[in-house]
């Protein structure tokens, strides 16, 4: 089964064709289609290319499943005997990406798998 390793948002994620993931927010609203060219890793089998530090022409594509929230994160401050705690937090912004081809110098692993 192929398979990339992308980068995006300062993260590296491994993506199959199929795959959903989380990443950091992006622009696009649900349906958009989006284009990772960051590709680090391409494996396909007993093929496996890796640039210094991209591989050239390689692409992988996505559609916007939505946009989210993650989980709330708590950080709480706390001195003890002082009479200071304090109470913040966050969530992060994702946008959830559904990956619908990993493509290697124009050809595509759905056009490869259609020709056969």
């Amino acid at each position: 089964m192929a398979y990339a390793i992308i980068k995006t948002g300062g993260r590296q994620y491994r993506v199959a064709e199929g795959d959903t993931i989380d990443v950091d927010l992006l622009e696009g609203e649900a349906g958009a289609e989006m284009t990772f060219g960051d590709v680090l890793l391409h494996a396909d089998g007993g093929n496996l290319s890796h640039g210094s530090p991209l591989v050239s022409g390689a692409s992988v594509t996505g559609e916007v499943v939505e946009q989210r929230k993650d989980k709330k994160v708590i950080a709480f401050k706390y001195r003890r005997r002082k009479g200071y705690h304090r109470t913040v937090g966050h969530r992060r912004k994702l946008t959830r990406v559904k990956i619908t081809g990993i493509s290697l110098d124009s050809k595509s692993k759905k056009s490869a798998a259609a020709t056969e």
